[in-house]
């Protein structure tokens, strides 16, 4: 073997050597460089969650996503959602957002899905009433009361609320039923004042629930309790002042005795 043959295999070694030693430097690089500063974790749902469900482990998973697509009131951490309510439902793969969630602090998972400005009141319904057993959790509706006019058979019907969320329907508060159901009571949420005109009307007559579109948030403004209450207030009943007459007799004259509400006024007549 002469020397050209060794030069030869001496630089093919080195360039071997130095090949490698590269590779592992790039490879070392790569496997230990931070995670992409545009990259955010981010919760969201592996399974459909419907209304008024508590989220589960199994229920939502992480995933990154550029921090442009997150919003504001995401998750990064799985833990920080299980164990809270579903105030919406949500898909498969959707984000998980503070504003569709609500902390269970105890008592029953219905408490935790009304707002804290307002109370949830149940209404006893029938087939008509119920709309035809189509009331769903999650659904919003009118209601409307009706009560005789008078001594006949006349009856008025008037929208005394407007807009309400059905959170519950018997005992179930989920929304994972499509088929109509005949249920006996409607749980709906509502603020102080409109409890107590639903309760007054509830005394006064009878009631019907309208289903809305889910879409029309319009209502009119509601009126001021204690104008609702006046206008339904009966008018007084204004009494004629009494005519009390009395009569006394002394020989061929009599007294009479004139009493007109306060005034007395004494008269006397010949017989």
């Amino acid at each position: 073997m002469n020397s050209r043959t060794l030069v030869l295999i001496a630089l093919s070694l080195i360039l071997g050597l130095g090949a490698a030693f590269m590779a592992n430097n790039w490879l070392s690089a790569r496997l230990n460089a931070a995670p992409d500063d545009n990259m955010k974790n981010v919760v969201v749902a592996t399974l459909e969650i419907p209304f008024g469900q508590m989220v589960e482990a199994q229920h939502v998973t992480l995933v990154r996503m550029p921090q442009a697509t997150v919003p504001d009131d995401a998750f990064d951490a799985t833990d920080k959602v299980v164990g809270q309510i579903a105030t919406f439902a949500m898909l498969r793969g959707d984000i998980v957002r503070g504003a569709r969630l609500a902390e269970h602090l105890g008592g029953s998972t219905l408490a935790s899905l009304i707002d804290k400005d307002k109370r949830a009141i149940s209404v006893r319904v029938d087939d008509v009433v119920g709309v035809g057993g189509f009331l769903l959790p999650g659904n919003r509706v009118d209601v409307l009361a009706t009560k005789k006019v008078g001594n006949n058979n006349n009856a008025e019907a008037e929208t005394i609320l407007e807009d309400l969320r059905v959170l519950a329907v018997d005992q179930t508060a989920s929304t994972d039923k499509t088929q109509p159901v005949v249920v006996r009571a409607v749980t709906l949420e509502m603020t102080p004042e409109e409890t107590e005109i639903l309760v007054k009307a509830q005394t006064e007559g009878k009631l019907q629930l309208a289903l809305r579109n889910p879409l029309d948030n319009q209502k009119k403004p509601l009126p001021p309790v204690e104008e609702a209450v006046a206008m339904a207030a009966p008018a007084p009943v204004l009494q004629a002042p009494k005519r009390v007459v009395r009569r006394s007799s002394s020989g061929s004259s009599a007294g009479v005795t004139i009493i007109r509400g306060i005034d007395v006024q004494a008269t006397k007549v010949q017989l």
